[in-house]
């Protein structure tokens, strides 16, 4: 069987088809927003603004980057007939906001995305007026990128928009209500980020959604608490695609969820560092508690149960910067510069705060280092930014607890040198998996259930 895994990610989308009986991907192919869709403006994923605290995309360059991936597998000659059923996932908290769905209206222009700083003052009066229900409850405490913050400033400063929105996707959600032609529900997975969720019910939380803006909770979609009960049907549209309308769609999740499943890591004992846009450490959970110092999440896990992650904003597009200003290559970046240096950097230890920082809160202002900068080698300085990262990620971590496995993924897990600290810092035995886009494998592996 064989089955079709989406990943919307801030950079890209990726497309992957699944060969269930032997576990392996089959076929592939990628879109980069920046590079294949300049129209859009936005070569990081999101439009540029004034503001560095504001990060939003355009909803319609999603919609066209998958209309491009899936052109392409068919043009690469991807027998698309053959594929059984479709899941995916988006990168978590981007919020889509439609005033109908058939014909494609959107209420709101642009989609406030993961990145999104903006809304501290809205958090601020969540936590003022729920407290520790709020984490107690959602997982979280009141997160500037999470949905609740984000409507509840969207309705304040935009009213009459507001009023006109009958419906607030999540990305994922609304991914999969376009494949399927019909509304398709919030998976827990991704759900579980919005801070209206109450995961001891497993349903939306009325006087939080009341709290957030009036009437929120009938503008929000159901809520799937099972892939197999909760799949829709393709619409005839995908046909030009070569895909055969009617098959099972099942609901989206995040990224994050999404790569837990495609990581193989669904159940507890190891943990995933996924190295992308953003440094993550997620792992499964025996039982339900969260993190006491706010900064880590608890989520639902799609393959059932639940989730923990920590999530580090300034990851690889900081690594990336640092390289670039440093003037050396990717070879001399992954192992070069960590054969020349000890570990512990001799105490030279950076972090790179180039985006407003949110594990732990800490402003945009560059290079936070323990020695003099600018005298200091190109081996040295990358050293100390890695060094720094997972230090950082270690110490945000703890609350979940110690691993003997990690498993890393993403851009920069095959970096010698970063796999080296990470198992320095956590005395766990590391592995870069062999899994390639683990995001999209989790979506195509959850799509398997919808033809159980």
């Amino acid at each position: 069987m064989l089955t079709l895994g989406i990943d919307c990610s801030t950079q890209g989308v990726k497309a992957i088809v699944w060969d269930a009986s032997a576990q392996k991907v089959v076929a592939s192919a990628a879109i980069n927003y920046g590079r294949d869709l300049p129209q859009y403006k936005s070569p990081d994923g999101f439009l540029p603004s004034g503001d560095v605290l504001v990060r939003h995309a355009n909803p319609q360059m999603w919609i066209d980057a998958i209309e491009m991936v899936l052109a392409k597998l068919q043009h690469e000659g991807c027998d698309m007939g053959k594929i059984a059923a479709i899941g995916g996932d988006a990168q978590q908290h981007a919020t889509v906001y439609l005033e109908s769905f058939d014909p494609l209206v959107f209420s709101r222009s642009t989609s406030p995305i993961w990145m999104d700083s903006s809304t501290s003052e809205e958090c601020a009066c969540l936590d003022a007026k729920f407290g520790m229900r709020l984490r107690e409850d959602t997982g979280s405490p009141a997160i500037e990128r999470f949905a609740a913050a984000q409507v509840k400033k969207f309705a304040k400063e935009s009213p009459l928009a507001y009023e006109k929105t009958k419906r607030i996707h999540l990305l994922s959600s609304f991914l999969s209500s376009w494949f399927a032609g019909e509304e398709m529900p919030v998976d827990l997975g991704d759900g579980a980020g919005m801070n209206l969720l109450n995961l001891k019910t497993c349903s939306w939380d009325e006087e939080i959604c009341s709290a957030v803006a009036d009437g929120l909770i009938e503008k929000l979609p159901g809520i799937a608490k099972d892939f197999s009960s909760s799949a829709g049907k393709l619409a005839k549209r995908f046909e030009k695609y070569g895909l055969r309308s009617g098959i099972p769609v099942v609901p989206f999740t995040g990224d994050n969820p999404a790569s837990l499943v495609g990581c193989f890591a669904e159940k507890p004992g190891v943990a995933v560092i996924s190295l992308g846009t953003s440094d993550v450490f997620f792992a499964a959970m025996d039982t339900y508690k969260i993190d006491p110092d706010g900064y880590g999440h608890v989520f639902g896990n799609p393959a059932g149960g639940f989730m923990s992650l920590s999530c580090v904003k300034n990851g690889s597009l900081a690594r990336n910067r640092i390289r670039e200003e440093l003037g050396v290559d990717w070879k001399f970046f992954d192992e070069t510069a960590f054969e020349r240096t000890p570990p512990g950097n001799n105490g030279k230890r950076a972090f790179p705060f180039f985006e407003e920082e949110i594990t732990p809160k800490h402003c945009a202002c560059g290079i936070d280092a323990s020695f003099d900068w600018e005298k200091a080698s190109s081996e040295e300085k990358i050293r100390a930014i890695v060094e720094g990262q997972i230090s950082n990620l270690r110490e945000r971590t703890r609350w979940i607890g110690d691993f003997e496995e990690i498993k890393l993924t993403g851009g920069a897990s095959l970096s010698k040198g970063i796999q080296s600290v990470v198992a320095d810092i956590f005395g766990a035995k590391v592995s870069a998996i062999d899994v390639v886009h683990s995001a999209a494998v989790g979506g195509a592996r959850l799509a398997e259930r919808g033809v159980q």
